[in-house]
């Protein structure tokens, strides 16, 4: 398999897989154990990995948000927990939620490895990229199937991180690229409803696309033909795994 057509293939089901986590009961068991209800555990989580910093920074890492709304939830977050202790946390959650639903999925120590050689080459590279970054630097489980789903995690902060980089060269801002990719969840972003896109909006979000794809084909291009299909076949696995 070519590395574009690999692209291709697994990120659609990445994108969906990486964030099954966030608000499991599972999950959010653990922020109520540290004081924190759903979205910020959810911001301080992902957000955790960058440190005790400004919520201007978590904003830019995180792209889609309406500043007022990242604002308001990551510095009340930040008084319950630290930053980087709720990252920690959130990468453990993200293991608990793969040991407890991905135990009996075969072929997952040549995912791992797969993925593990994806995520080293898009940090060999990741200029622009820190939330990627930051994730991928977060302690991952030894457990295979805790691991397998940590690096869906990871392997999804890699595409997101590049999108937004593909969103912006590609002439549009990330609250323009979100009203397009996912309308109905507009304000829970914080934005208005009533704001028009474009037949230009549209073509500049299908550039953003493909140049996205293009960014991580030589990334994934690391793969050798086995690996790659160890790695299509894990994604597969997980994703029907999670929908039975």
């Amino acid at each position: 398999m070519e590395s574009l057509d690999l692209v291709r293939t697994v990120s659609p089901p990445i994108a969906a897989l990486g964030s099954s986590f966030y608000f499991d009961p599972g999950t959010l068991a653990r922020g109520k154990e540290a004081g924190l209800d759903g979205f910020r555990l959810y911001f301080l989580g992902r957000g955790g990995v960058l440190g005790d910093v400004e919520a201007e920074v978590v904003h830019s890492a995180f792209g889609y948000f309406n500043f007022g709304l990242a604002s308001k939830i990551w510095n009340s977050a930040k008084e319950v927990m630290p930053a980087r202790e709720a990252g920690t946390l959130y990468m453990e959650c993200a293991g608990a939620f793969g040991a407890s639903k991905l135990g009996d999925v075969e072929g997952l120590d040549a995912f791992n490895a797969a993925a593990d050689r994806v995520i080293a080459a898009g940090l060999a590279n990741c200029a622009g990229q820190a939330l990627f970054a930051g994730t991928a630097a977060e302690p991952r489980s030894d457990d295979t199937a805790a691991r397998a789903f940590q690096n869906v995690a990871v392997l999804r902060e890699l595409r997101g991180s590049l999108h937004l980089v593909a969103v912006v060269a590609s002439g549009l801002t990330p609250e323009t690229a979100h009203r397009i990719r996912r309308p109905d969840d507009v304000t829970m972003f914080g934005w208005t409803d009533d704001v028009e896109v474009t037949d230009d909006d549209r073509a500049r979000w299908e550039t953003a696309e493909a140049l996205t794809d293009e960014l991580l084909a030589p990334i994934y291009g690391v793969l050798d033909g086995a690996e790659a299909t160890a790695l299509t076949d894990g994604v597969a696995a997980i994703e029907a795994a999670l929908s039975s």
